[in-house]
């Protein structure tokens, strides 16, 4: 009797056994099947800084978990994380998401650096005196004076959400859901300013302001997404 009831219980269907049953293993579940390899893969839990260093610029300000959410508080320079786990992230056909808040200050709330190939860019929201918005660094110029360069307005105490993607010809940025970058790489020489170095290849920093951020998560590309070119902004 007892092994007849264990033998239904190996051949019970895994979708109807509870769900603190299944476990997985190097992204595959118990059935074997793999997972979406484009699935979105968070690397932030929002209760702790597991898996992310917290850099030493100098003067840097209190970096701490509250609320499901990061914060990065005004220091003299930058203040920011990094993750650590550099060989996990990919540097081609990815896309990499967060939501960000600039709770007190004026400067640039979300300094968000990631890897395009070899060579490490920044995204910068907010910059010089809080509106600059761009990439940091094309052809040795800045967010300030490069072809992204633009003026957006930022109310402090409000979330944004923010995606940036790389394919191999190209790098797009979003800010809630509107395509605020769309440039080419051909050509073009990447590289970031020396004041966010401690955040190579990925991180997320603040200057002289309080910033917060929240859900970062990263994934790879479908095979359609790789050579798609979204609407110019």
């Amino acid at each position: 009797m007892r092994n007849d009831r264990l033998r239904r219980l190996v051949l019970w269907p895994a979708c109807l056994l509870p769900a603190g049953l299944l476990c997985s293993c190097n992204g595959q579940l118990e059935t074997g099947k793999p997972a979406d390899p484009t699935a979105w893969r968070s690397l932030f839990d929002g209760k702790t800084l597991k898996g992310w260093k917290v850099p030493e610029w100098g003067g840097s300000g209190k970096v701490y978990v509250k609320d499901g959410a990061v914060h990065m508080k005004e220091g003299e320079m930058c203040t920011g994380i990094t993750y650590e786990d550099a060989n996990s992230l990919p540097r081609e056909d990815y896309e990499l998401a967060l939501e960000a808040m600039r709770a007190e200050g004026g400067d640039f709330f979300c300094g968000l650096t990631f890897p395009v190939g070899k060579d490490p860019i920044s995204l910068i929201l907010g910059g010089w005196a809080g509106m600059v918005t761009g990439l940091s660094c094309i052809n040795y110029m800045d967010a300030s004076e490069n072809e992204t360069t633009q003026s957006i307005e930022y109310e402090n105490k409000k979330w944004y959400r923010v995606r940036v993607r790389v394919i191999k010809t190209h790098i797009f940025a979003w800010v809630d859901d509107k395509l605020i970058i769309s440039v080419a790489r051909e050509d073009k020489k990447i590289s970031i300013r020396p004041e966010v170095d401690l955040s190579v290849p990925l991180g997320i920093a603040t200057y002289r302001t309080h910033g917060v951020a929240c859900n970062i998560r990263i994934r790879r590309l479908s095979e359609a997404e790789r050579t798609e070119v979204p609407e110019e902004p």
